[in-house]
């Protein structure tokens, strides 16, 4: 890109990562001003799909992280994928998310994540002590503390609950809190609510706990931070895109045409190809049973969710991590 164009690029990225918790609806109106002027970038695609599922925008989110995949050869925000799909009344889809991944090859925080949503998906058929089985994996137990423990714990602890467990919810509540230094988690106000403990204003202020632990598209439902460090590599041009803008800089007509389609509209083009593009090559076995026998060892990452833009490479403009 010319250098005028990375800078506005890098300052929308910016003010994307800037505003995603506080507004989401402005960081996705930033995210999408950034694609206008440089939707053949990877890490625009991205920051586009991660402001769209803050915003609530689930279609928009999995047209956009479904094309991030694809561009960057990455499988890093499957969970969110998934969770979209929850949103969106499908928790068939996110499972076969679950299913269809290689799990060898995917981070362990991304994995682990995945895991929690399917487990979620599973109680959102009415398949509860599925989801509980799901859970049992081998770092559930570990006696070393991961960033992911917390979370990991506190989705079991739920699940648990879900099931009438009250007694072992309670415990796993409790060993949750134990490790969740940050408090990435309420699993403190939990255990407190089942000791029966309430604190002045909750009932006012807050939204159930259950509410917020358990629904997809919560704040923090799925942590996902943005692949920052990819590389020149990992920007390939995705071959199947329109050319969308000259040596010069300047914006050509089909960018202009694409501005003016709403965000809405541009996610359903999107979503036309067949949804095994974000699907692997299939089942991978039950997942309730393996997950019941130890399952494989999985993370979490429970970090706030941030945009960031990689480094623009031609406009000297680097944007900002949060």
């Amino acid at each position: 890109m010319a250098k005028p164009v990375a800078e506005t690029v890098a300052r929308h990225l910016v003010a994307t990562g800037q505003l995603i918790d506080e507004d989401p609806a402005e960081a996705l109106a930033h995210a999408l001003a950034a694609r206008r002027l440089a939707s053949r970038i990877s890490a625009v695609r991205e920051a586009v799909g991660l402001a769209a599922y803050h915003a609530g925008e689930w279609q928009t989110a999995i047209a956009e992280l479904r094309t991030y995949h694809r561009m960057s050869g990455l499988q890093s925000h499957l969970a969110v994928l998934a969770d979209c799909e929850r949103a969106l009344g499908r928790p068939e889809r996110a499972i076969d998310l679950f299913r269809g991944a290689d799990r060898e090859k995917l981070d362990r925080a991304v994995a682990t994540e995945l895991l929690i949503v399917a487990a979620g998906a599973r109680g959102d058929l009415g398949q509860k002590d599925a989801a509980v089985a799901m859970l049992q994996v081998p770092d559930l137990t570990s006696e070393t503390a991961e960033p992911w423990t917390a979370r990991l714990r506190y989705a079991y602890a739920d699940a648990l609950l879900a099931v009438g467990r009250r007694d072992e919810a309670r415990e796993w509540f409790s060993r949750a809190a134990d490790v969740d230094a940050e408090g990435e988690t309420d699993a403190a106000e939990r255990l407190l609510e089942l000791d029966g403990v309430v604190i002045e204003g909750d009932e006012e202020d807050e939204e159930p706990a259950e509410a917020v632990a358990s629904g997809p598209g919560a704040p923090g439902a799925v942590p996902a931070r943005p692949d920052a460090d990819l590389g020149s590599d990992a920007d390939p041009i995705d071959e199947d895109a329109d050319e969308r803008q000259d040596g010069s800089g300047t914006v050509d007509q089909d960018e202009a045409a694409v501005a003016a389609v709403p965000a809405d509209d541009l996610a359903e083009d999107e979503l036309t190809d067949d949804e095994a593009d974000a699907v692997a090559a299939g089942p991978a076995g039950d997942d309730t049973a393996a997950a019941a026998g130890g399952g494989e060892s999985t993370a979490a990452n429970g970090s706030d969710t941030a945009v960031n833009g990689s480094d623009t490479a031609t406009g000297g403009s680097d944007t900002a991590q949060r």
